[in-house]
C-alpha cells in the first residue's frame, strides 16, 4: 500500500452518474474508490491503480487534479 506523504498528487473523483444498469465490477470498482452516492466526491492518491480504476468507470466519474 502506498504511503501517504504530503506531496503526493491527489485526484479528486465525483460520482455523477449511477452504476445501476452497468457492470456488477464497474459498480464494485466505484465502491473500491470510496464512493457511495451520487455527487459524493473523494480525494484519492494519483497511483497508476487509482488511475486504472477511474478508466474503468470513466463514464461514471468527473477527475479534477
Amino acid at each position: 500500500m502506498a504511503k501517504k506523504t504530503q506531496s503526493a498528487k491527489r485526484l479528486t473523483v465525483t460520482l455523477i452518474k449511477s452504476t445501476i444498469g452497468f457492470n456488477k465490477t464497474q459498480a464494485k470498482t466505484v465502491e473500491g474508490m470510496g464512493l457511495r452516492r451520487l455527487n459524493h466526491t473523494v480525494e484519492l492518491i494519483d497511483t497508476p491503480e487509482t488511475r486504472g480504476m477511474i478508466h474503468k468507470v470513466r463514464h461514471l466519474v468527473t477527475v479534477a487534479e
